[in-house]
């Protein structure tokens, strides 16, 4: 099972809901037991949701941790494949023609695809599907054109350039590939983090049923602001969420080379 099959909205609605009935469910049961025994006792009840509480915000900060290393990654990765691009197809020049044109082109195919893909913010497996036959396909008609121009100068340190130049536009998609796409939160760890997340909600309303307070608007407060850190982790946990990384290296690059070849590229939108 994947969370990416549950919409954001869901994350944060589903997580107010299961916070406020936490909370409902312990105070009741903190009513229960102040009734039936006048000996109960505040303290311990409270160190032991704070105990609980603790280890939520241990988990949180242990799920932001990994959701945030991975988006630097994700843009990390975008420069590093705007310059094996950039490379390459200045490396180009020292193909012989009609190969040289052709190389150019598809260049600019893979460019135009991958910004492309990444504006549309749409992550649906057939999306994915069409793009990465097509990268692969663009990639290898490359390589193909590569080996058979060093194969005429087998001492050719200019082919080895840009053959390295391709080597690591291949690199780059790949990691592109396993950290955008394929990298996600265990459903281990949501569980514990929804479990934990619960365990201390009813903490909290059990301690305030023993107390003999009254329910207040405190309760929505605190499962609005739970909501809003869950869906914010689960968003940068999917390349699709409403936090996106920036393709503008990718951006300014198509720009670069359609003025280069004389092509006037359409405007696109800045994805920040």
């Amino acid at each position: 099972m994947s969370m990416d099959a549950i919409p954001l909205w869901a994350h944060f609605a589903g997580t107010i809901l299961v916070v406020m009935i936490s909370i409902e469910a312990g105070y009741r049961l903190g009513q229960i037991a102040h009734r039936r025994s006048e000996d109960e006792k505040e303290s311990p009840v409270s160190a032991f949701a704070g105990a609980v509480l603790g280890l939520v915000a241990f988990m949180l900060a242990f799920t932001f941790s990994i959701v945030s290393d991975r988006y630097d990654a994700r843009k990390g990765l975008v420069r590093e494949e705007a310059n094996a691009i950039r490379t390459a197809y200045l490396r180009s020049d020292f193909l012989p023609e009609p190969d040289r044109a052709e190389t150019k082109r598809l260049l600019r195919e893979y460019l135009d695809a991958r910004v492309a893909f990444a504006q549309a913010g749409n992550v649906e497996q057939e999306h994915v599907n069409e793009l990465l036959p097509e990268a692969d396909r663009i990639q290898r008609r490359l390589w193909d054109m590569a080996v058979t121009n060093a194969r005429q100068d087998m001492n050719s340190d200019v082919a080895a350039l840009y053959i390295e130049s391709l080597n690591e536009i291949i690199e780059v998609h790949a990691l592109r590939v396993a950290v955008g796409l394929q990298a996600r939160i265990p459903i281990g760890i949501w569980s514990v983090l929804y479990g934990l997340t619960i365990l201390g909600m009813m903490g909290i309303g059990y301690h305030t049923g023993i107390a003999g307070s009254k329910r207040s608007m405190a309760t929505l407060i605190l499962a609005l602001s739970f909501a809003l850190v869950i869906a914010m982790i689960a968003s940068l946990d999917r390349p699709g969420g409403f936090i996106k990384v920036t393709q503008q290296p990718l951006i300014d690059l198509r720009d670069s080379m359609a003025a280069r070849s004389g092509d006037t590229a359409p405007p696109l939108k800045r994805v920040g």
